[in-house]
Order: C-alpha cells, then structure tokens, then sequence
C-alpha cells in the first residue's frame, strides 16, 4: 500500500488517462498504416511503432497498478508535532553543519528538484517519526550521517 498526496494521485490519473484515450489510439492506428506497407520482417516503422505500443502498455499498466494499491491522505490526519509523509523537515547535517529542507513525500512523489525525498531513501527514513530536536542517523552509501530536525511544518 502507498500513500499520495491528492495532487499527485490526480496527476498520475490524468497521465493514465490520457495514454489511454489520446496516446494508445494513436499508436495502433500507426501500427496497422505501417503493418499495411508490406513485408513486416523488413519494415521498420512497423518494429518502431510496435515497441511504440509496448512501452505504452507497458506504462499503462503499471500506472494501473500504483493507482489500485494507493490511497490518498488527509493531511488533516497526520501528526503535527512528529516528522512523517507530507511534512516539510528542515534538519542540520551535523558533521557538515549543513542546513537542508526537504518534504517527506511517497516514492512516486520524489523530485530531489523540487525538494522532495521519498520516506523510503536512507534520510527520510531516518527522519521519520522524530520530533524537532531529536537526532536521527541516516546510513546512506557515504556513510552514517547524524541530523539534527531544527522544524517541522505542513502545506
């Protein structure tokens, strides 16, 4: 089970819907003007759009699936005073004394960009749970690294 936020529950419903009502047509059309030309062990467009059409049922499919096994969450319901999904944490890297910010978001949210970690890395599970001023130790592939939450706060 996963858990997004609506924004991006909608986002990858749109997606899905539009492979499915714009894109797949599309392809298949393509598929039977290039199947038509001929010799299909010698056609290239037709190998291209057949991968074409694999990809996008390949996506499809597992766009179906992360939307079967997720669930929206109320913000509302989430604890205020702890670190857990939706929460933007600002912690200090203690043996760099580097200041980060970072929201704690589901895997299919994470866009280091835009600031936003999954709480399955190394660091937002590390963080998870623990309230402002706790220390947490992150073991990444660098090393241990010991955070310290400065503030917690919501959208």
């Amino acid at each position: 089970m996963e858990y997004l936020s609506k924004q991006r529950y909608d986002e990858i419903a749109a997606e899905l819907d539009y492979l499915i009502r714009v894109v797949y047509p599309e392809i298949r059309e393509n598929v039977a003007e290039t199947s038509a030309q001929g010799d299909r062990s010698e056609n290239a467009g037709y190998r291209e759009a057949r991968r074409r059409q694999a990809k996008t049922i390949s996506r499809i499919r597992f766009l179906q699936k992360v939307l079967e096994h997720s669930r929206v969450i109320d913000p509302e319901a989430l604890p205020k005073d702890r670190v857990c999904l939706l929460s933007k944490v600002e912690f200090t890297n203690l043996s760099t004394n580097t200041r980060m910010k970072f929201e704690i978001v589901s895997p299919h949210e994470m866009n280091l960009e835009a600031g936003k970690i999954s709480l399955k890395s190394p660091i937002g599970a590390a963080l998870m749970g623990k309230k402002v001023g706790e220390t947490a130790q992150a073991s990444t592939p660098s090393g241990t690294l010991s955070l310290r939450i400065e503030s917690i706060s919501f959208d």
